[in-house]
C-alpha cells in the first residue's frame, strides 16, 4: 500500500545583508541622474558587499540565524543547497558553507550538520534559488523523508560605473528551512508552472571577465555582467507569460479570474517597476481571454492607446516571439510585444491598476526599497518581508494561496503557488528580517567607489559580531602546496 505524502513547505526564513549602504538619492548626486526618476523605476537604497565579505560569508550567516532562530537540530539537516550566480569557486560550492557552519557550531558546543547531508549548489542566474527549493523539496519527498532541508540563497549584484544597471546593485542572503508538515506556508510542485528558452545575449557572465584579476583581502574579484537591459526585460515579460500559462493549463484555470482572485504575489525583482509590468502583462493577456465585461474593459485601454482591440488580441493571442532572432545590435531595442506595451502605459494610469497589481504587491515592498538587486535572493527576501509586514499589520494570510514567480536570465522561469499555514503566524515571529538590516553604515562618494572597485576601506571597518569573515585569501602556487585564491574563513563569535 502505497504511503501518503506529507505536505512539504516552508517552516522558517532568515535573512543577512552587509551594513554598507549607498542611498540612491546620494547617489544620483554624485553621478548627475535624477532622483525623482530613479526612486520611482528603482528603489531607496542597495547594499554592497565589503572587504571580508563574500557570497559564502553571507550564505554562511543566513543559515546560522535560521538555525539559530528556528532552533533547528543541525544532525536532521540532510539537504544544504546553495542557489546563487556569484560563485567565485567552480569546484566547491555549498560544502563551503556545511565547514564553517560546523565550524561555529563546534567551537559552541553543539552538534554539526550531519555527514549524510547533500550539498548541492544551483546556477540559473537569480532562478538557481528557485530551483533549490525545488530541489530539496523533491529530496524531502523521497529519499529524504523525516529530515529537514535548508536552502540558501546568497548573491552579490554589482555593476560597471556608468551602466544602466548601476542604481540596481544589491548584496545579501536568505535561508529557508523546507520539511514536511510546513509551519509557514505548503507547496505543492504538481501546481507550479515552469518556462525557459535560450535567449543568447539577455544577461550572461563569461568567466574571461574574471581573467587578470587579482584576489587577496584589499581586492575582491569584481563580477560586472555582459546585459543588455531592454532585451532583458523583453525576456522577462516573455518568460512570465509562458510560465504562467504553463501554470494555468495544468490547473485548467481562467487565467483573468484566478490572477483577481489573488490577494498577494510575490515575484523576482530586479528594481521596483520590474514586477508591476510582468503582472500587468499577464492581467492584459488574461482579459482578452475572459468574458464580456473583461473583454469591455481590454477595449477600453485599447481605445484610450488609440490601437484597434482586434489587432491587439491578435498580437497577444498569435504572435509567439521568437528572441532569438532580435537579439542583435540592431533589434535589441524591439517591443515582443509592442501594442500590449502601449495598452500597458494606458492601462498603468488607470483606476485599476492599483486594486490588481500594486495592492496584490503591497506586502514587503516598502523594505524591498532598501534592499537593490540580490539575484536569487530577491524573491525569498520579498517572501520574508512580505510575511513579516503581514505579522506586524495583523493581516490575515490563513489557508490563502498567494502566487511566487521566479525568474533567471538566460532564459527560465518559474511559477509557484504556496498555501499559507493556518498558524503561520508563530513562524512569522522568528523571521525577524527588519532586524538584520538594522544596522547600517552610509558611504560617501568616495567609499562607495572604493568598495565598488573591491578594494578594502579601512575607515569603513565595523567590530564583527556573530558573524562570519573572509580572514585570509591563499597565494601560493608551487609543486608541493597550492592554495592560490582560497578565501579562508574564520567565525566571530558574540
Amino acid at each position: 500500500m502505497k504511503k501518503e505524502q506529507k505536505p512539504i513547505g516552508i517552516s522558517g526564513i532568515a535573512g543577512y545583508v552587509p551594513p554598507y549602504r549607498v542611498w540612491l538619492r546620494d547617489w544620483c548626486e554624485w553621478t548627475n541622474n535624477q532622483w525623482p526618476k530613479t526612486r520611482e523605476v528603482v528603489g531607496r537604497s542597495f547594499r554592497l558587499r565589503g572587504p571580508h565579505q563574500s557570497i559564502y560569508t553571507m550564505a554562511a550567516n543566513a543559515v546560522m540565524r535560521l538555525i539559530d532562530q528556528y532552533d533547528i537540530n543541525p544532525e536532521n539537516i540532510k539537504f544544504l543547497a546553495l542557489g546563487t550566480e556569484s560563485s567565485t569557486d567552480n569546484s566547491a560550492g555549498t560544502i563551503i558553507i556545511k565547514g564553517m557552519i560546523n565550524d561555529a557550531l563546534l567551537s559552541q558546543g553543539r552538534p554539526m550538520i550531519h555527514r549524510s547531508c547533500e550539498v548541492p549548489e544551483y546556477k540559473h542566474a537569480c532562478l538557481g534559488g528557485v530551483y533549490a527549493m525545488k530541489g530539496a523539496i523533491r529530496h524531502i519527498a523521497l529519499d529524504g523523508a523525516g529530515s529537514v532541508g535548508i536552502v540558501v540563497c546568497s548573491d552579490i549584484a554589482e555593476y560597471a560605473i556608468g551602466s544602466s544597471g548601476e542604481p540596481t546593485q544589491g548584496a545579501g542572503a536568505i535561508a529557508m528551512l523546507l520539511e514536511e508538515n510546513p509551519k509557514l506556508a505548503e507547496i505543492d510542485l504538481h501546481k507550479s508552472g515552469s518556462a525557459s528558452d535560450y535567449r543568447i545575449l539577455d544577461f550572461r557572465k563569461p568567466m574571461i571577465r574574471f581573467c587578470y584579476q587579482d584576489r587577496d583581502l584589499d581586492q575582491q574579484v569584481q563580477d560586472f555582467p555582459v546585459f543588455n537591459g531592454k532585451y532583458s526585460t523583453t525576456c522577462y515579460l516573455d518568460e512570465t507569460l509562458h510560465a504562467l500559462e504553463d501554470m494555468f493549463t495544468k490547473r485548467n484555470l481562467q487565467s483573468i479570474k484566478y490572477l483577481r482572485s489573488l490577494k498577494t504575489v510575490f515575484m523576482h525583482r530586479p528594481y521596483r517597476k520590474m514586477p508591476e509590468t510582468g503582472l500587468s502583462m499577464a492581467y492584459l493577456f488574461g482579459l482578452t481571454k475572459g468574458d464580456t465585461d473583461d473583454q469591455a474593459e481590454f477595449n477600453s485601454y485599447c481605445y484610450e492607446a488609440g490601437i484597434n482591440p482586434r489587432d491587439a488580441i491578435e498580437e497577444m493571442r498569435n504572435f509567439t516571439p521568437d528572441l532569438k532572432k532580435i537579439a542583435n545590435p540592431s533589434d535589441l531595442n524591439k517591443d515582443a510585444y509592442p501594442l500590449a506595451m502601449n495598452i500597458f502605459r494606458v492601462f498603468r494610469a488607470s483606476r485599476h491598476y492599483r486594486r490588481e497589481i500594486l495592492d496584490k504587491m503591497a506586502l514587503g515592498s516598502d523594505t524591498m526599497l532598501d534592499l537593490g538587486n540580490l539575484y536569487t535572493a530577491a524573491l525569498p527576501a520579498w517572501i520574508a518581508a512580505g510575511f513579516e509586514q503581514a505579522l506586524q499589520e495583523n493581516i490575515s494570510l490563513e489557508n490563502s494561496e498567494i502566487l511566487t514567480f521566479g525568474y533567471g536570465s538566460g532564459d527560465a522561469a518559474e511559477v509557484i503557488p504556496m498555501t499559507v499555514n493556518s498558524n503561520w503566524r508563530s513562524a512569522a515571529k522568528n523571521i525577524s528580517f527588519s532586524d538584520s538590516m538594522t544596522f547600517t553604515i552610509d558611504l560617501n562618494k568616495e567609499q562607495y567607489l572604493n568598495l565598488h572597485e573591491g578594494k578594502s576601506s579601512k575607515d569603513l571597518e565595523y567590530k564583527y559580531n556573530d558573524e562570519f569573515i573572509i580572514d585570509s585569501v591563499g597565494n601560493t602556487l608551487k609543486n608541493n602546496f597550492q592554495d592560490m585564491g582560497i578565501e579562508y574563513h574564520r567565525y566571530i563569535g558574540k
